[in-house]
Formats: structure tokens, sequence, C-alpha cells
């Protein structure tokens, strides 16, 4: 998101005065604007100008435009982190690194180790492992006391990629008297001494370079955040050779996002050393305008941002590094982080925080590409037809054309979603309510994608019967769509191996599973029919799924389980359990449904349900 002026010549805004920067949408008399007073006690406020002086001066970054990617910084696993109910376990935490380092990450904030075993822990398999690659740069986290500089110092022994140590103090003036209980002067001093602590620990180390941010930042006079920031600069010797970050984070945000633009070019113009700075940015998002104060600030001379990716974050979250990377793609910047998948990037978010992307998120969310107006969906089916008559016309690859199909910002495709969603869903209570029949008559739960799956079918349906459809009507088609026959996971016929027999032993970690298929079973056989070969095969130390996934692929059916969900359906005696599993075979994902009194079983026959599945679609 580097910036460039859009138009050289043109004249930047002068200095105003806040009083004539008012902005009010209507004089008290307008008739056309008939609200009222709402009642709500918002005299006990202070605009952001009564609360901190906001430079005011002629400004360059209103004239700028984002021409490259900055320097991306994900902090998830430390700031995003600290925000879970349930913080990450080891191995959630090295899954998400290993996603992040995936998709080309190349600056990774890691963890608090002086504040949590765990983050230490995770720091020290950095070091002990060969997990992080050695282009990819380190950052720690530390406050700014002796013995948690110790502490972090210590956690990074013998890593041999580039790490920072991230040293953060608050700065404002209610967090600096309230909450520390200094004056001006003592907390620089605070400050200094912490840094100076990094220096001694750390600065002898050739591949450690370090970081400072003024906490709350955006509440800081312009003047004090200044002179910190230069004293530190100073002190740590920031020169181009090795740069030090000074990270200016919007740690609560209070104001709109010119303002923060404001104090961010403010910093740019004024810094000592500047070309020894790599000026960073951390805007959070209780105003719901993190994504707009990242973008101004990097016109306003950012060049490195901190955030989540999708978003995760104390209170209404850190800003979405996700969506500020497609932004900048959308508007034919690249934005050097691949989200080609970005299904599998939702999925490793959100089994490692355990919390749901809405289904509204920009780009990641299931119903972004999803038109339920008839009218959206008109325009949208022509602007691919015209999509494609114009490749044809030109002889270009539909692919690499120029996109600019209504109502969609952004190719599905690019990101790894089909079109499927976007064309062949009419409406989002046809959707539902398929769903409702089925949980309400009998108890499935279908994740949203199985929903859109299923009413494609439902619709199929419909539109070859014209007749309305009962939830047993709807329970059929699903059943004949997803799943294997009851009781029966192993008969798929069609050159799909049966499932003979499995068996399982021993503990987590280190199960011993043996699993028969039999092959060359016609249609309708089951268990133990005594036709075809039987192949054994013995797995170690994985789960069931794994095991019979495993097998089915020396068997030459190879499918990848992505997600799996497992609900019931009836109550009592008469309960079934069901399991549902999203599935990928090839470059095509699928659903598949397995339902046996036991869970096991149930999910046996699930796999098996997908492997006739693949089996049916593979090239005969």
């Amino acid at each position: 998101m580097t910036s460039t002026p859009a138009h050289p010549s043109a004249p930047t805004d002068s200095a105003i005065p806040a009083s004539a920067a008012l902005v009010t949408p209507h004089t008290p008399a307008a008739a056309w604007n008939r609200q009222q007073p709402s009642g709500m006690p918002s005299h006990r406020y202070r605009d952001v100008f009564s609360r901190v002086d906001v430079p005011l001066h002629e400004r360059e970054w209103p004239t700028r435009r984002l021409t490259a990617a900055p320097l991306w910084v994900p902090v998830d696993l430390r700031d995003g982190n600290q925000a879970l109910a349930e913080p990450m376990d080891p191995e959630r935490k090295r899954r998400f690194f290993e996603r992040m380092v995936e998709m080309g990450y190349k600056e990774i904030e890691v963890g608090y180790p002086s504040a949590s075993q765990t983050d230490f822990d995770f720091v020290r398999l950095i070091a002990d492992t060969d997990i992080a690659p050695d282009d990819v740069t380190i950052v720690v986290f530390t406050a700014a006391r002796r013995d948690l500089i110790e502490r972090t110092v210590e956690s990074i022994a013998g890593i041999s990629n580039p790490v920072v140590i991230h040293m953060y103090t608050a700065t404002a003036p209610m967090w600096r008297e309230a909450v520390l209980g200094h004056s001006r002067e003592a907390l620089k001093e605070l400050i200094l001494a912490g840094g100076r602590d990094v220096l001694e620990l750390a600065g002898d180390l050739p591949n450690v370079r370090f970081q400072f941010s003024p906490e709350v930042f955006n509440l800081t006079e312009p003047d004090y955040v200044l002179e910190v920031c230069d004293a530190m600069t100073e002190l740590w010797d920031a020169r181009p050779e090795r740069p030090v970050i000074l990270n200016l984070p919007a740690t609560v945000e209070i104001a709109t996002p010119n303002v923060y633009a404001d104090q961010i070019e403010y910093m740019h113009r004024n810094l000592a050393r500047r070309d020894g700075v790599i000026l960073s940015v951390h805007p959070h998002n209780d105003r719901g305008t993190g994504i707009a104060c990242a973008e101004l600030a990097v016109l306003a001379g950012a060049q490195r941002v901190e955030g989540c990716i999708f978003g995760n974050g104390e209170r209404t979250g850190n800003v979405d590094i996700a969506t500020l990377a497609l932004n900048l793609h959308a508007q034919g910047v690249d934005p050097m982080i691949d989200f080609s998948d970005i299904d599998a990037v939702r999925r490793t978010v959100e089994h490692c925080n355990r919390i749901e992307v809405h289904p509204r998120h920009p780009y990641v969310g299931d119903l972004v590409h999803t038109a339920f107006s008839g009218t959206h969906q008109d325009a949208i089916k022509k602007g691919f037809a015209e999509h494609r008559a114009r490749a044809t016309e030109l002889g270009v690859p539909e692919s690499e054309l120029e996109w600019r199909v209504p109502y969609l910002p952004i190719d599905p495709a690019d990101i790894g979603r089909s079109y499927d969603a976007v064309i062949r869903v009419n409406s989002q209570s046809g959707k539902g309510g398929i769903a409702y029949l089925l949980e309400s008559e009998y108890g499935i739960s279908l994740p949203r994608r199985l929903q859109i799956d299923l009413a494609r079918r439902v619709q199929q349906h419909t539109d070859e019967s014209g007749a309305e459809l009962t939830a047993a009507a709807i329970w059929e088609i699903f059943q004949e769509a997803y799943c294997g026959p009851v009781g029966e996971p192993s008969g798929s016929g069609g050159g799909v191996p049966s499932l003979e027999s499995f068996e399982t032993s021993g503990s987590q970690g280190r199960e011993r599973t043996v699993v028969t298929l039999r092959s060359g079973v016609g249609s309708g056989a089951g268990v133990g029919a005594g036709a075809g070969s039987v192949t054994v095969t013995e797995h170690l130390g994985v789960g069931p799924v794994e095991a019979l996934t495993v097998a089915l692929s020396g068997a030459g059916i190879d499918i990848g389980v992505l997600e799996l969900h497992q609900s019931n359906t009836g109550a009592g005696n008469a309960s079934e359990a069901i399991t549902l599993i999203e599935f990928k075979h090839g470059d095509r994902t699928a659903w598949a449904a397995g339902r046996d009194r036991s869970t096991l079983k149930a999910t046996l026959a699930a796999v098996m349900a997908a492997a006739a599945l693949a089996g049916r679609s593979a090239p005969k």
C-alpha cells in the first residue's frame, strides 16, 4: 500500500482551525429532516479535538494513491490470541503460524514470551525446529521492564532468523497519570530505561532489531510522542542498515480516519532519523473504521501495518489485514500475500480462534458473492455473459481479462470460490427454509455451504416437478445426494472398494487401526459378500478418518476431508448419529453424509459415501 501523489501539481489543503472545520448535515430549520433528539447522554463525551492536539497543516495524504503493498505483520498469535476466551494451545499456534508462512507473510509477531509459558515455549519451538523459513522475521513482544525484557531475550536464544524485539509503553495522559502514575518526564525515563535494557541484553545480536510502540499514540500529545520516539531512535542508533520500527497504534479508535492520517503524517514529516525508521501502524476497530484508518495512514507515510487475518482482536478487533490486502487486489495492486484458497485460510483461522467468520465478512464470508435480489442476479448473469463474449472476441483467457462484472468487486475464482452460489441460489429464504425444515423435523443442523449445495439440488427438483416439497421430500433428496445405504457404508459399486471391516485400538497418539477393503464388489454388495479381492492395511498414530482415507488412497480413491460436522436425528432410543463431511477430490469440493446408531460408524459411512461420490465423478 505504498502511496504516490495522485496529481503532483494538485494544491494541498491549508491548515484550518478546528472550529471552522465543523460539518453539519443540515441546518436546524431544514424541513426535510424530521429526526428528533434521541435522549441518549451524548453530552458526557468529548470529541477528539478537545482531548488531544491534532496537528493540522498542509496535508499531502489526500492527494496520494495506494500503489504497492506495505509490509504486513499479522499479530494473531499475540494480540489476537490475547483477545480469545480460550487462548490457543501449542497445536493451534503452530497450525496458524504455518498457514501464515504458507500465505507469504515475512514478518510475524509470535507471542509475548515473558507473559505466558505457552508463548515462551512456542518461541523456543521456532528456535529448536525449522518451522520458520530463513526469510521470515520473528517478532516478540514485551513491556518496558527489565525482568520481562530478560525473559524475552532468553526466549529468542539460538534463533537464526531475523528477530524484532517489540517494546511498548502506554503514553497517553489518562494512561500515563491514572494507570501508570507517572509524569511526562518520569514516563520518558522509564521508556528509555527499558530501551537501554534491550540494548544491553540484545544489542550485540546481529540478527536482532528493535521496535517501540507508544501505546495509545492517537491520544498522546504530538510533541510528547515525537520527543519520546526521537529519543528511542537516538538510543538505538536507528539507521538505514539497521532500522528501528516505530509503531503508532490507534489503540482505541476515537476519531474519524482523517484525524489518524493527520497524526501519522505529522510523525512522518517530523521524525528525526527518518531514513532509519520503519513507520508502522496498528489500528483497532472500535468505531468500525479500522480499514479506512490503515489505508489513510499508508497514504500519510506508514510503511508497515500490523493487524489480524479477518480482524480478531479485543473489543471490535484489530484491523483486518486480509480485507486490506484484497482491497489492494481489487484496485489492481498485488497484495504480496496469497489468498487464492481463501476458504482454506478461513478454516485455519476459525479452527485456531474457535470463532466463526461472519457470512457477510468482506471477501471471505459465505454470502459475499451471493445475490439474493432478482435484479442483482440478472445483472450478474448478464455480466458473466458479456465477460465470456469479450474474452472470445479478444482471444484472451477469461481468467486474464479485465474484470467488470456488476456487483462483484473481484472475480470469486481469484480466491478459490466457484460461481455456483453466485448464479444458482435465488433467495436466502429458500435456503434458510430448507435448512429450517431439516432441523425442526429431523434435528440436523447443516453448515452454511452445505445449505447452499442442498438448496441448488432442491431448486432443480422443484423446477422439474413444479410441486411443493415437504420436509420428508427434502430429507429424501438429502439422502440420495449425500448418504450411503444405512448400515452398509461399504456399498458403493462403480469400481469403488467397499469397507469390509475396521478395527482400532490404543490411546490417542498411539492408535493402531486395521482397515480391510474389498475391491471388485458389484453395486449393492455388502459387508462379507465374499466377492472380489481383499486389501488389509495397518495405520499407526492416526485417527479413524485419516486411516480410512489413506487406505482408500492406496486403492486409487484420493479424497481429503476438509470439515467434519456431527449431529443426531431423532431422540432417545430412536436417535441416529449423522456425520457431514466436506471433502476435496481433485480440484472439486463436495459434501457427503453417513448415518448409523454408532457415531464412529456414521463417520466411516460418510467417508465411504464421499469415496462413492468421488468414484462416480471420476473419468471412466
